[in-house]
């Protein structure tokens, strides 16, 4: 059982990895936007939906991992640092499906600001990213809260 814990356990960080990283690259994408001719503008909004797309799947793993974890290991979902992660879960899952493809959906529409749209999904990913991070802390540091 210690082996497949251990499993999981890395399962867990490869899929935290692949829901988080992917973001990093989207913030210069982002910043180009505003400045971009139509061929480019098409294969950076594809590269933002394809991210979106990679995080939700990910994503799928990350919690059906930790949901593993939880029930095979020391830890209670009255855990303080499980609680947190799990608030800031369901924020960071609503924030997804609202955030990132109705902008990406105005960049087709005539008549778009591209600068405007362009600072929107970088202000966006900023918060993704804090999101994210900050449920990376808690199973990270797993503090004693109360």
């Amino acid at each position: 059982m210690d082996f497949m814990y251990r499993i999981i356990i890395y399962i867990h960080v490869l899929s935290a990895i692949a829901s988080i990283g992917p973001f990093f690259v989207l913030l210069p994408i982002a910043k180009k936007l505003s400045s971009a001719k139509e061929h480019a503008l098409n294969g950076y909004l594809e590269t933002f939906r394809f991210v979106v797309r990679l995080s939700k799947h990910t994503g799928h793993v990350l919690v059906g991992s930790g949901i593993l974890l939880v029930v095979l290991g020391p830890w209670t979902w009255g855990t303080p640092w499980i609680i947190m992660t799990l608030i800031i879960l369901f924020c960071s899952l609503f924030f997804l499906a609202r955030a990132f493809s109705p902008t990406l959906r105005k960049f087709e529409e005539e008549g778009h600001e591209k600068a405007e749209l362009a600072a929107k999904l970088n202000r966006t990913v900023w918060i993704y990213l804090i999101l994210l991070l900050a449920m990376l802390w808690f199973m990270v540091v797993k503090p004693p809260l109360w």
